[in-house]
């Protein structure tokens, strides 16, 4: 996945956080990206610049900006890029939106990273934030929202596709800004990352297959992993949690796992810029997937 958003730590240094779908740009994140902070978004109605979804042939990309106020107002800008590089189709979907949620300000980010076909990260950019905004506990109890809000959206999706022999399945890489707090919610291999004072620091776990926990859980519910190339559930799926893949439940799941960042801060010229170099980067290192990357700053006042 690929998403960036930032503060500042304790100690006042500068944080960045970075989501991509491809990780090998990730190095190069860490050493170009500075920070940026995140606090209440206000009421003021936010800009959005949206683009097209389709194609993907070259690298697209835009970005928005909007107003916020809380314990600090600033500035919140977020820059995203898509390419489909190397892969005879495009299976990345993305979302960046500033939405008010019971009289708050929130913004949503997120990657989808679709494997098997791209119709199930489209459906989760059509549908995993609205669901989750609209989760009746949203605003009070976030991480519990978050999770049941992902385990809903991937029942909704599997109940869509009964009846279809496809497999499609999407990670899913997210970030959620409220008040003064950055939730981040990982499903699958997508990364989030930060930069802090020049350093990577992941904020999402790779769900891989040899984890030793996830191989155990996979056992458990009766399923096995094998050496294909790389470890892979059933010997098929390199990921061990994806929204989708209906062929591979139970051992499959869309359990998030949740990180929170507290007053982060990044401080990046220009968002969309630092998403094409990130994209830029990636391709010039040999990728040869999808790559989509967000950006997020905030200019704090």
């Amino acid at each position: 996945m690929k998403r960036n958003g930032s503060k500042r730590d304790e100690k006042g240094n500068k944080v960045n956080n970075i989501m991509v779908s491809d990780t090998d740009c990730l190095e190069h994140a860490a050493a170009s990206t500075t920070a940026v902070d995140k606090s209440h978004p206000a009421p003021p109605a936010p800009s959005n610049i949206v683009i097209s979804y389709r194609n993907h042939d070259s690298l697209s990309s835009g970005g928005g900006i909007s107003i916020l106020s809380g314990s600090r107002n600033g500035k919140i800008s977020y820059g995203y890029s898509s390419f489909k590089g190397k892969r005879a189709s495009m299976e990345d979907f993305f979302e960046a939106k500033i939405s008010e949620v019971d009289g708050q300000m929130v913004a949503f980010f997120g990657v989808f990273d679709g494997h098997g076909g791209s119709q199930t990260a489209e459906y989760l950019r059509n549908n995993l934030f609205k669901n989750l905004s609209s989760h009746p506990d949203f605003i009070k109890d976030t991480k519990t929202a978050i999770v049941e809000a992902f385990k809903q959206t991937d029942v909704d999706y599997l109940n869509e596709e009964k009846g279809h022999q496809r497999d499609a399945g999407s990670t899913a890489s997210t970030a959620v800004l409220l008040g003064d707090r950055i939730l981040v919610a990982n499903v699958g291999d997508s990364r989030v990352v930060a930069s802090r004072a020049g350093l990577a620091v992941p904020l999402s776990i790779d769900h891989k297959p040899d984890r030793s926990d996830e191989r155990q859980r996979i056992e458990q519910a009766g399923g096995f992993v094998l050496w294909a190339g790389t470890w892979r559930v059933g010997g098929v799926l390199a990921v061990s949690r994806a929204f989708g893949d209906k062929f591979l439940r139970p051992y499959v799941v869309a359990d998030p796992e949740i990180q929170e960042a507290v007053s982060l801060v990044q401080n990046i010229t220009d968002a969309e810029a630092a998403s094409k170099a990130l994209i830029k980067e990636a391709y010039s290192r040999g990728s040869s997937d999808n790559i989509t990357c967000v950006v997020v700053r905030f200019d704090p006042s």
